[in-house]
């Protein structure tokens, strides 16, 4: 028997190829497109990688005309199924006529289950092949083994399920995107990119920014005693904040000369601290956060983990172990890895006794660790992200911890003081997960009746903080918790945004872009920035799934909501029209023109790259060169020497902020770095196309000479010349380090040795 083996990917095919026939696979390859065969119990093996989706929709060629095809046309237009690579085609075609059967083992979720499927209707090629489904949750030979040995069949509704999802989003994004760009006249790489689900994932963003932006602080007044036995300790008057000044200063004077406050109650009580639940996608994702990670990076890493069998398939809703996966041994096998003496600890105890979260699912467990490993097999981000995974592990089959709370109230001259602390008097599972950081307040043990020695009296104005954005972890949860995508799409969505320019920052906030889309659909169709319409028809592809509901039944459903949309944004097109324009030229606004005095200078882009205009044109022909490189935005003021604004230019780790003339004499001075001992030229720092800064010569391409130079610090010209290669000597300044002065030409052996001029 000779059997057609699926896989989503090469890396994944290889491993699987390597453990099913123990490191005695061919690799070989069709038109450069590698493919694996393989010996298997006696039978024959052909594994086939795909590059995740060989088949996607698109809509017919002739509705490709954003300016001849109304949007509205759009939405009840079937898309095609098209070929995204024919070289993989006729590969399953091809072997397909050799085999006797295909077995799928894809990703077991929606997404893998319709990539094998497609695959499959093309290697069958209306043949009646039989098919067979390999569900697996690791890439470890012993699961692999017993998967083989158990194949279930393919679940067409769950990649019907995944299919409506193409179909759907295809239309909302299509429709949706180009009745914005069109109104709005971004189009080509510049236009308004608008989805089912980015949008109110987008949405969430920009409420809070809105948030932030409107809010107005309301000061109060904070009354704190410093007290003291054997330790220093603080009490808070009983309001915490008293919101009226005259109140509180009056409080103030009463107690400010007091010595002593009376313990008029104390209480004290043990509470446990409970470890956190398994690892599902979603809570995997928010606490890579914490370690530096966006939700986008820690998925790839995590895949990249989990393909080669370090850790567990990392998309699932799980987080409840499953009984088949035997806790102990998983843990022996861990104790070769670099926390076995913590590996060893968890294993002393009586019993395990793991945690269990609120989701119980059957297809995938939670993620945990595989096989064991060292910061010598792994570095950089994949140990973080394995370490991680581990230790996560390691914390829900720990103890739980106990704290000590102690509450006591005081009597100041009359006045009630409050005091609280939180004590951890045993770690448990702290100890090996310590991502999560137990806010400890220190207070004594107290009686009642005693009196306590006041150090200080304290009186603060404060005021009101508005609310911290939302971290790419927190908004990972939030889409969960409103049902926005699935756990394997969260990451991806928050991507986008990144992507489309409508969030920056590593804790998002959001652009003008951003807002201005935000803003105009909730103003005419509030329907798409709200997360009911699209969790409702998450839930009704869940029923296709779950054989509930047709497949063309939930596709129909959403083109009638579309419809709904689009009308009522037609009918207020040119509002939108002149909304979405104001707004995105505020964005792209750098400042007055100095020439006419009445025109906004705007960010442009030509064939020959960005460059900024005055809006007056062609009244006002003023115009200015930009850096090749790096975000720009309005800089503080005007340029002290010319008059014209000022710019500041973001670069990865970096900013500066010049005037925007490159012909100022101010400008000329931050770049200039000493004279061309080639040419006799200015020596400039500059950027290239990648942002990194470098020296050259004013002269190019006359005169090519260069040198290299540190990314980090601020560089200025040490006025003057190397005596032995006649390069510009420069001056390094770096925070709490002496000034380097230094050679840039690498091939010059010159170290000063001098005194440095202040």
């Amino acid at each position: 028997m000779t059997t057609l083996l699926i896989c989503e990917k090469k890396s994944a095919a290889s491993r699987i190829a390597h453990l099913l026939s123990g490191g005695d696979q061919t690799q070989r390859s069709y038109h450069k497109h590698p493919y694996f065969e393989f010996k298997r119990k006696g039978e024959d093996y052909i594994c086939v990688p795909l590059r995740g989706h060989i088949v996607q929709y698109d809509y017919p060629k002739k509705y490709n005309n954003w300016g001849r095809v109304d949007e509205e046309k759009l939405i009840w237009v079937e898309p095609e199924k098209k070929m995204t690579s024919k070289r993989i085609a006729n590969l399953l075609k091809k072997k397909g006529k050799e085999v006797d059967r295909i077995v799928v083992a894809t990703d077991y979720d929606r997404e893998g289950e319709l990539i094998g499927l497609e695959a499959v209707r093309i290697a069958q090629n209306d043949s009646e092949i039989p098919i067979e489904r390999a569900r697996f949750s690791s890439l470890s030979k012993t699961e692999l083994e017993e998967t083989f040995s158990n194949l279930k069949g393919v679940d067409v509704k769950l990649a019907e399920s995944a299919d409506s999802r193409q179909v759907i989003d295809l239309a909302w994004g299509a429709v949706l995107t180009r009745f914005l760009s069109k109104a709005s006249g971004r189009y080509g790489k510049n236009f308004l990119s608008v989805g089912r689900v980015q949008s109110p994932t987008l949405a969430i963003v920009v409420h809070r920014d809105h948030e932030i932006d409107e809010f107005e602080p309301e000061p109060y007044w904070k009354l704190t005693a410093l007290l003291e036995k054997k330790i220093e300790f603080e009490a808070h008057y009983k309001d915490d904040r008293v919101w009226d000044k005259e109140k509180a200063e009056k409080i103030y004077k009463k107690v400010e000369e007091a010595d002593q406050a009376e313990t008029v109650a104390f209480e004290e009580r043990t509470k446990k601290d409970w470890p956190p639940s398994p690892f599902n996608t979603t809570t995997f994702l928010s606490d890579a956060n914490k370690i530096g990670l966006s939700p986008s990076q820690a998925m790839s890493i995590a895949e990249s983990l989990y393909t080669a069998g370090w850790i567990s398939y990392p998309r699932t809703e799980n987080t409840v172990y499953p009984k088949s996966l035997n806790l102990k041994e998983q843990l022996k096998k861990l104790k070769r890895s670099e926390l076995s003496k913590e590996v060893d600890e968890i294993l002393s105890q009586d019993k395990i006794y793991p945690t269990k979260g609120k989701k119980k699912t059957t297809d995938h467990p939670p993620i945990y660790p595989i096989k064991p490993a060292t910061k010598k097999q792994l570095s950089g981000n994949q140990w973080k992200v394995y370490e991680l995974v581990l230790r996560r592990f390691l914390a829900t089959l720990a103890p739980y911890g106990v704290k000590r709370l102690r509450k006591a109230e005081f009597d100041i001259e009359g006045e009630e003081f409050r005091s609280k602390g939180t004590e951890l008097i045993r770690p448990g599972w702290r100890k090996y997960y310590p991502y999560y950081k137990a806010k400890e307040v220190k207070i004594p043990s107290l009686e009642k009746g005693e009196m306590v020695d006041i150090l200080d009296m304290l009186i603060d104005e404060k005021e009101t903080k508005p609310p911290n954005r939302h971290s790419q972890g927190s908004l990972v949860k939030i889409m969960e918790k409103k049902g926005l995508g699935t756990k394997s799409t969260r990451h991806g969505i928050i991507q986008k945004l990144y992507d489309r320019d409508f969030i920056r920052g590593k804790v998002p906030s959001s652009t003008n872009s951003g807002k201005s889309v935000i803003d105009t659909l909730e103003s005419h169709a509030e329907m798409v920035t709200k997360p009911e319409m699209t969790s409702r028809l998450e839930e009704d592809m869940e029923k296709i799934a779950q054989g509930d509901m047709e497949k063309e039944q939930v596709i129909e459903e959403s083109r009638e909501m579309l419809q709904t949309v689009i009308e009522s944004l037609k009918k207020d097109r040119e509002e939108i029209r002149k909304e979405l324009k104001q707004s995105l030229t505020d964005q792209n606004a750098v400042g007055v023109c100095p020439k006419c005095e009445d025109g906004t200078l705007l960010i442009r882009k030509s064939k020959n790259g960005r460059f900024v205009g005055c809006s007056n044109y062609p009244e006002c022909e003023n115009t200015y060169s930009l850096p090749r490189s790096g975000r720009i935005k309005e800089g503080d003021g005007d340029c002290p020497e010319c008059g014209s604004p000022k710019i500041k230019v973001y670069h990865s780790g970096d900013t500066e902020e010049l005037c925007i003339d490159v012909r100022c004499d101010h400008s000329h001075e931050q770049r200039y770095r000493g004279r061309c001992p080639e040419c006799g030229g200015d020596i400039r720092e500059q950027r290239s196309y990648r942002g990194k800064r470098f020296l050259g010569c004013s002269n190019f391409p006359e005169c090519d000479n260069t040198y290299p130079i540190p990314q980090r610090g601020n560089i200025l010209s040490f006025g003057e010349s190397c005596p032995e290669c006649g390069a510009p000597l420069q001056k390094m300044l770096k925070k709490n380090k002496e000034p380097w002065i230094f050679c840039p030409n690498p091939d010059c052996s010159y170290k000063f040795e001098g005194k440095d001029k202040k």
